[in-house]
C-alpha cells in the first residue's frame, strides 16, 4: 500500500516495486479490466490467473479475491469482540465494502456507516468485486462518499461505539487520517469504552509510522494503545498490523466467549489468532516500550 516507484504490466504480470523495503511483489494477470483517473485517485482493476481479481489505486494493489479476508477480519472482528456491545459503526474509507460486510456480521450492530471520499472505489467493486458489497443493501447500512475528516468532526459527541479507519497509505487523500487532530475527533465522537481501529501499515517496514500513530492517539487522549500483527500477502513485506486505541478503558481482554461460539463463519479469525495478533515480536516490543 505505500507508493511504488515502477509499476510494470511487461510479459503479463502486475508488479509493484516498493523502495523503502527494497523489495517487489508481482502477480500474474490474464488481462486488464478497467482503469480509469477519478479526482482523487487512479483506479485499475486486473483479472489476475490465481489470485482472482485485483484493484490497484495509485499503482498501489489494494485487494484481491484470494487473500482480501485476512485483511477485512483483522481490521473488524478484534475490535468489535473487544466492545461490550457496538451499536453504532463508523467505518472511515473502506470503498471496496469487504469491511462493513464483516462488521454487519455482528448482529448487535444497529447502524454502520461507511464513508468514503471516492464513490468510484465502490462502484467498481460493486461490479468487479460483489462478493465484498453483499451487505451494501443491508438497512443497517448507510454508504456516505464525502471526506471522512470532515464527517467526523462533525458527529455529536459520544456518539459513536467504534470507529475503523481503512485508508490507504498516509498520502494524498488519506494524509490527514494519521494525526492528533484526526484522532481527537475520534476521542470526542465515541462513548466510553469506545474504540478506534486504524490500518497501520507494514511493522517491517514503517514501524517509525506505528509509533508516531500510538503517540499521537495518546496525544488525544486515548488511554489504552494496542498493535495488532497478520498477514496480508499483496501489500508490501506481506506482514501488515492495525493499532486499537480505547477511550476511558484498557484493551487487555476481548470477549473471548462470543468469539468462541460467534454465529458467522470466518477464514482467518478465532479467538485464538486473536490472542496471537496482540503477541508483539521483541524488536517491536523495544522500539514500542512494552
Amino acid at each position: 500500500m505505500s507508493a511504488p516507484q515502477q509499476n510494470a504490466t511487461a510479459q503479463n504480470w502486475f508488479t509493484e516495486q516498493h523502495a523503502r523495503s527494497g523489495s517487489s511483489f508481482g502477480l500474474r494477470i490474464k488481462e486488464r479490466l478497467h482503469a480509469e483517473q477519478t479526482p482523487f485517485q487512479s483506479i485499475e482493476i486486473y483479472d489476475t490467473t490465481d489470485w482472482g481479481k485485483l484493484m490497484v489505486i495509485d499503482g498501489c494493489t489494494m485487494v484481491s479475491t484470494r487473500d482480501n479476508f485476512l485483511y477485512h477480519e483483522m481490521m473488524s472482528h478484534p475490535a468489535l469482540f473487544t466492545h461490550a456491545r457496538a451499536k453504532r459503526v463508523v467505518i472511515i474509507g473502506g470503498g471496496d465494502c469487504g469491511t462493513l460486510r464483516e462488521v454487519l456480521r455482528h448482529e448487535e450492530v444497529e447502524h454502520a456507516v461507511q464513508v468514503e471520499i471516492d464513490e468510484r472505489v465502490t462502484r467498481l467493486a460493486e461490479q468487479y468485486f460483489p462478493e465484498l458489497c453483499e451487505s451494501n443493501a443491508d438497512p443497517r447500512a448507510e454508504l456516505l462518499f464525502i471526506d471522512g475528516i470532515k464527517y467526523m468532526a462533525e458527529q455529536e459527541p459520544e456518539s459513536i461505539d467504534v470507529v475503523i479507519v481503512d485508508s490507504t497509505d498516509p498520502v494524498g487523500p488519506a494524509e490527514g487520517l494519521f494525526n492528533a487532530d484526526f484522532y481527537a475527533s475520534c476521542h470526542r465522537a465515541l462513548r466510553p469504552s469506545g474504540i478506534l481501529v486504524q490500518q497501520s501499515e507494514s511493522p517491517l517496514v514503517h514501524l517509525d509510522l506505528i509509533k508516531s500513530m500510538r503517540t499521537a492517539m495518546r496525544v488525544a487522549d486515548f488511554q489504552a494503545v494496542r498493535t495488532l500483527l497478520f498477514p496480508q500477502p499483496i501489500y508490501p513485506t506481506g506482514w501488515w498490523s492495525c493499532t486499537m486505541a480505547r477511550k476511558g478503558a484498557d484493551l487487555s481482554g476481548f470477549r473471548e466467549r462470543g468469539a468462541a461460539t460467534k454465529q458467522f463463519a470466518t477464514r482467518y479469525y478465532n479467538v485464538d489468532v486473536h490472542k496471537a495478533a496482540l503477541a508483539l515480536p521483541e524488536f517491536m516490543r523495544e522500539a514500542l516500550g512494552e
